[in-house]
């Protein structure tokens, strides 16, 4: 595999990092230690992206609904305006029903520039299950708008799965959503049992979906669901789900639990895996507080049967 031209870790205390290309520009949006803001970079070059300053394009209100714990938002252009879909937990559940109460949420930025531009609270983004969601993110296939998201069912056993819907608009569904993947395998059940954070890439005749699977210590890995691009994604049994994980935690490159990825691409049009990581075990109370998860890098291979290659977590490197 080629070795990656970029430092790692990328950018430090950036979990679930998402990077978007457009008009010549990069884009970074990811969860910060503090979970309170929703902050994002420009650059010209991914590598510019290391020491660009965040701008910070909302905050949290001190309580109710969006009050606590912004996680995993994600930055995209949909009809021509720019939009941010996060979860946050609701202050009064928090307190009530303890960590897991996240909704999923939506901003919206009709101006241009989406740093200087005026961002407006489209508020909660409705499906039809009431309970636990989050990491939603959205693309474009068969000239229609996707939501895809991970979603705690009551009916079924564990914490979270994963959900697809055609979209009304940029902050509704319409119909009734599929389910596209549960733990089932011991790797997806490590800790928890957890289907989250998916990330979507297309390449030759075939749509693929990672996601993010365990635990978030040294369990967190990635998982693969992929479908023929002109099949109906609506019909599960459409969809193929690799009985394996693609992406792990390397002990001999001490890179633990590396997940919650995104993809971009260079100029030259190679594709990249962008994630977090720890370099490191040994976390004292909950991983989630834990603020090493650091964004790391790498590209992304495909093999002749044009199915990716995501190899071994690199070591950390200047």
């Amino acid at each position: 595999m080629t070795t990656a031209p970029w430092p790692n870790p990328f950018i430090e205390q950036r979990a679930d990092p998402f990077i978007q290309y457009h008009r010549g520009e990069y884009y970074f949006i990811a969860s910060v230690p503090q979970y309170d803001r929703l902050e994002i970079r420009r650059a010209q070059t991914i590598m510019a992206l290391r020491d660009a300053p965040g701008v910070v394009v909302w905050r949290k209100p001190d309580s109710g609904p969006m009050g606590e714990l912004i996680w995993a938002p994600e930055l995209h252009r949909v009809n021509g305006k720019w939009y941010i879909y996060f979860a946050a937990a609701h202050t009064q559940a928090l307190d009530a029903r303890g960590m897991f109460q996240h909704r999923m949420y939506v901003l919206e930025c009709a101006d241009p520039d989406p740093l200087t531009g005026q961002w407006q609270e489209k508020g909660q983004f409705i499906t039809p299950l009431d309970s636990f969601a989050l990491d939603a993110t959205t693309f474009n296939h068969q000239g229609k708008q996707w939501y895809l998201w991970a979603q705690k069912d009551p009916a079924i056993p564990g914490n979270t799965n994963l959900y697809l819907a055609e979209m009304d608009t940029p902050w509704s569904i319409k119909g009734a959503p599929v389910m596209l993947s549960k733990p089932e395998y011991d790797w997806e059940c490590r800790g928890f049992m957890v289907n989250e954070g998916p990330a979507v890439i297309c390449h030759g005749k075939r749509l693929f979906i990672s996601y993010s699977a365990s635990a978030t210590d040294e369990n967190y890995c990635l998982g693969l669901l992929w479908i023929h691009q002109d099949a109906d994604p609506l019909d599960p049994a459409n969809w193929h789900k690799s009985p394996q994980p693609v992406f792990t935690t390397s002990y001999p490159n001490q890179q633990y639990g590396p997940g919650h990825n995104s993809f971009t691409r260079t100029p030259d049009g190679r594709d990249v895996l962008v994630y977090h990581a720890r370099s490191y075990t040994d976390i004292d109370g909950d991983p989630l507080y834990d603020p090493g998860r650091h964004t790391r890098l790498s590209y992304l291979e495909w093999d002749t049967n044009g199915m990716p290659v995501f190899g071994e977590p690199p070591a950390d490197h200047g």
